[in-house]
């Protein structure tokens, strides 16, 4: 593949090598480094006059720290005369803070909220950032052209970039798992762990032919849910929870018990991002999965030592796949229902 260039970030390289092993390709030279005072510095190791060149970055870990680095990288290669950047983010920093709305109190990754005033509004949030958007214009603003990324919280945040954005789903690469890993899938029944994610599974109930269900969460008041209310049937069947990404995992191993008191012989969750922060390892360990699924857009290695359960999907194909058609001119619609092989 002539003039192109790939480049990683720090954030997950063993997906950057992933892409470009798949690709035939090399990975660019660069140096990233941090001065005394935690500035981040990046150092471009060869030339990227005229190319077409991608950075691989997920929105993990150091997320602050990673996504400066992100918009560095694509300003050096910007003004040392690349023909093209595109931002590869796997999972997009910030994608809850898509717009102002009531503060869920008790979502996950707000549960160690601190606030100075214990008088603090919960019902209101009119003075709340978008920060989502702020990432956009960021990310613009530094030199991106182009952006691929994969389920995004809100799908709304493709509308605030002015330059092309490729949301590619990890759906096709869901269902290949279901089928070659639950040997009963045809006798299962797939759940959202809350009303959001609703359109999520029924595309993916309709492409196995099976029954969905969702569960509405009701709070009293902040930090702590009321009940969890089941909508369908699961009794005598294999519940498949699907959510585009788990924090400390409340929700999920909330709704997995419900599932079980309601009469579901087996329970699976399946996660595009899994974050798995604060207590949310302890909490897979002690609660009743099967597995839980997780893809690699953010690093799993750690996860998996300490769960057991935790099992990974590689979307490093689907990545790329969307890296090359891209940089052909191909089309990427290919990708949002197939998995390439």
């Amino acid at each position: 593949m002539p003039n192109i260039k790939v480049f990683s970030g720090t954030s997950h390289p063993d997906l950057a090598q992933r892409i470009v092993d798949r690709l035939g390709i090399d990975l660019g030279k660069v140096v990233t480094k941090k001065f005394s005072n935690l500035e981040t510095c990046v150092e471009i190791g060869e030339s990227v006059r005229g190319e077409d060149v991608y950075i691989v970055q997920s929105g993990s870990g150091e997320i602050n720290d990673n996504l400066m680095e992100l918009l560095i990288m694509i300003n050096a290669c910007k003004i040392a005369s690349a023909s093209r950047v595109t931002a590869v983010i796997p999972c997009f920093p910030y994608a809850r803070q898509d717009k102002k709305d009531k503060l869920q109190g008790g979502e996950d990754g707000f549960e160690n909220a601190k606030f100075s005033n214990k008088n603090y509004d919960w019902k209101f949030r009119s003075r709340a950032p978008i920060s989502a958007k702020l990432v956009a214009n960021m990310l613009s603003v530094a030199g991106a052209d182009h952006i691929i990324t994969m389920d995004l919280h809100a799908s709304q945040i493709q509308g605030f970039f002015d330059i092309p954005v490729d949301n590619l789903y990890a759906e096709p690469a869901v269902l290949k798992w279901i089928r070659e890993n639950i040997p009963e899938w045809k006798n299962s029944i797939i759940v959202s762990p809350d009303a959001g994610g609703a359109k999520r599974v029924t595309s993916i109930a309709d492409r196995l032919n099976v029954e969905f269900a969702l569960i509405h969460k009701e709070r009293k008041k902040a930090n702590e849910v009321a009940s969890m209310v089941l909508v369908g049937d699961v009794k005598e069947k294999i519940a498949i929870l699907v959510d585009d990404m788990a924090d400390t995992c409340g929700t999920i191993v909330h709704a997995a018990d419900r599932l079980v008191e309601a009469g579901a012989l087996k329970v699976y969750a399946i996660l595009t991002h899994g974050i798995f922060s604060g207590p949310a390892i302890s909490r897979i360990n002690n609660a009743c999965f099967e597995a839980v699924v997780v893809t690699n857009t953010i690093p799993q290695d750690g996860h998996m030592r300490d769960c057991p359960k935790i099992q990974c999907i590689d979307v490093s194909m689907m990545f790329a796949e969307a890296v090359r058609r891209t940089h052909n001119g191909e089309s990427v619609s290919y990708l949002f229902s197939n998995v390439p092989y």
